[in-house]
């Protein structure tokens, strides 16, 4: 989905089949969450953002947040599609150690509270686990 200019457009469709942008129309960048039972919801996205906080404000199940952003209760833990692994980048030290103690840990996981969200993004998607900590 892409807001442009106050409209909403599916952008799950193909590049081939996206309709064009007009001349000014402003593209934002969306993020997809992948729930654990295969529920997908694509949100729109602002750079600067955590992605816990793209998640939280728009009532992406299964993504809490408890700590607020701390990265000290591992309540937004993501699994990044590993094509976007390299993209987003590597967790930092608190969130690996974090992450450390979460058995549902996968070699992508990160913490969403740590994930700074940049237009470079557009089309990541991340799985939910089933139970977050």
């Amino acid at each position: 989905m892409t807001i442009a200019t106050g409209r909403i457009r599916d952008k799950s469709l193909s590049k081939a089949l996206r309709p064009t942008t007009a001349p000014g129309e402003l593209i934002m960048t969306v993020v997809r969450f992948v729930s654990h039972d295969g529920k997908t919801h694509a949100v729109p996205v602002e750079e600067g953002q955590s992605l816990m906080q793209v998640a939280t404000n728009n009532a992406v199940p299964g993504i809490d947040g408890d700590c607020g952003g701390e990265a000290a209760c591992g309540t937004c833990h993501v699994i990044v599609d590993p094509q976007w692994s390299e993209c987003v980048g590597p967790p930092g030290a608190d969130e690996e150690e974090m992450l450390a103690m979460n058995p549902e840990r996968e070699p992508t996981s990160r913490l969403s509270c740590q994930m700074v969200v940049s237009d470079v993004w557009d089309g990541l998607s991340v799985r939910l686990p089933e139970f977050q900590m």
